[in-house]
């Protein structure tokens, strides 16, 4: 069963040599409404900044001055659709909430260049933490309150090709919704195209019920205790470092297939749904859970986002611009986990998601409306493996490749997609398990990881 354990093609290049050529606000091509936004409980709790990159090869028809022009031109006419991108976030004192306030301050856009190519930097998929040189989070001319909610990179390689650095402020969107605010961005570096998906901005869809109605137990949410006069809710990715070994897992159709007529046997329960998510996400949590200490009676606990626009009653417009996700959980003992069919497991994981349901998803979104916190679990298994960022079809073409800079978090497993090389062998249905642990469960992950794949 051919599994692979990816490393660096070079991990001698760590400073890509980025020269700043160019920095400064964009803003709507239209006068916008000065207004302010609400922000749902879900919104809430995301108040930081998530970065992705999306590099394209060359492209003869495109220079990579003239892409950045096309670029720069077609956010100034998405931000008039988007007008809170180019807005500027606020604690409204009233309301103890945070919103956003759509004042047409502007969206920072950068222009740079490196000296090396697009091929010289190495395997894209193996997330080099040179990569963050692609990446600008802030502008040193503007104060930490006026910071722009995104700001954007254009950094040119000498072959030609370039890549697209987005910081993005997470209160905006989730991974749906970003997408979505590609295809839009997309469609207007293009002439005379309109947008791609009309944006539906009414935040108000997802807010709590009046009075809020807590009526199940949420065990995947953590209550905290703020000090009085406090009401900034710390976010869940302020943990301490740990000095940790860094691996990516690749699993392949065939793989996927595997594991698939694996869950099959000793019979799952009927309402199990027997997806590539599902099978994936409980080889990795049982690989966790038995990696992490020998404790036979420790409760593991694992989360994964479930989007609710589809869940909750009327249904979310897909084009819904807020975060509209969910943590839904699974708990066993490790012990279960590790004597149990793998059918078991792949049962606890479609439970998991299965139940949120309109009403579930209603009562978490009331929890927040009493409770100050946020997901509580051993850990979370964040997916960007579906999500199609590489799908988005510009004029130069689609990225070769679209990921998120990563920060090494033993909490957060992450599920990236194949590379785009261009191959007909490429069906893209594999997946890159991207895993950071210390070294000795690292170890002892590894081998879990490949003994299951490779046992009958």
């Amino acid at each position: 069963m051919g599994t692979l354990c990816r490393e660096p093609l070079d991990p001698s290049i760590q400073d890509l040599k980025v020269t700043l050529q160019d920095s400064t606000l964009v803003f709507p091509s239209q006068e916008t409404e000065n207004r302010s936004i609400f922000l749902s409980n879900i919104d809430q709790v995301l108040n930081f900044y998530v970065q992705t990159i999306h590099f394209f090869p060359a492209n003869p028809d495109f220079t990579p001055e003239v892409i950045a022009s096309r670029l720069k031109t077609a956010l100034e006419k998405v931000l008039v659709p988007y007008d809170f991108v180019a807005g500027r976030l606020k604690h409204n004192p009233q309301s103890s909430r945070l919103e956003v306030e759509c004042n047409a301050a502007g969206a920072g856009f950068v222009v740079a260049s490196t000296q090396f190519s697009l091929d010289e930097i190495g395997d894209l998929v193996y997330p080099n933490p040179a990569f963050r040189g692609l990446i600008v989070q802030s502008l040193d001319n503007l104060e930490a309150d006026n910071q722009p909610l995104c700001i954007f990179q254009v950094t040119s390689f000498k072959c030609g090709g370039f890549a697209m650095g987005i910081s993005t402020n997470h209160v905006l969107f989730d991974g749906i919704s970003f997408k979505c605010f590609l295809e839009n961005l997309a469609s207007q570096a293009f002439d005379d195209k309109p947008l791609a998906i009309v944006p539906c901005h009414d935040r108000h869809l997802l807010a709590a019920r009046s009075p809020p109605r807590v009526t199940f137990p949420h065990p995947e949410l953590l209550k905290l205790e703020l000090p009085i006069g406090e009401d900034t809710i710390p976010s869940v990715f302020d943990c301490q470092q740990e000095d940790l070994d860094f691996k990516i897992f690749h699993l392949n159709s065939d793989n996927i297939s595997y594991l698939k007529e694996k869950a099959k046997i000793d019979g799952p329960n009927e309402n199990t749904k027997i997806t590539s998510f599902n099978v994936v996400s409980a080889l990795i949590w049982r690989c966790k859970a038995l990696s992490s200490g020998d404790n036979s009676q420790r409760v593991s606990t694992v989360l994964y986002a479930v989007d609710i626009r589809s869940r909750i009653k009327p249904s979310l417009p897909f084009s819904y611009c807020g975060n509209a996700v969910l943590s839904a959980y699974a708990s066993s003992i490790c012990s279960k986990l590790e004597d149990e069919p793998f059918s078991k497991i792949v049962d606890m994981v479609s439970e998991g998601a299965a139940r949120m349901t309109d009403e579930y998803a209603r009562s978490a979104i009331d929890w927040g409306e009493i409770y100050k916190g946020f997901p509580n679990g051993e850990f979370l298994i964040s997916s960007w493996w579906k999500l199609g960022f590489s799908e988005v079809e510009y004029p130069w073409g689609k990225p070769r490749y679209s990921c998120p800079v990563v920060y090494h978090r033993k909490e957060i497993i992450l599920l990236f997609p194949e590379i785009n090389n261009g191959s007909n062998n490429n069906n893209g249905n594999g997946v890159n398990v991207l895993v950071a642990l210390p070294a000795k469960e690292m170890e002892k992950f590894q081998s879990l990881f490949h003994t299951f794949l490779a046992s009958n």
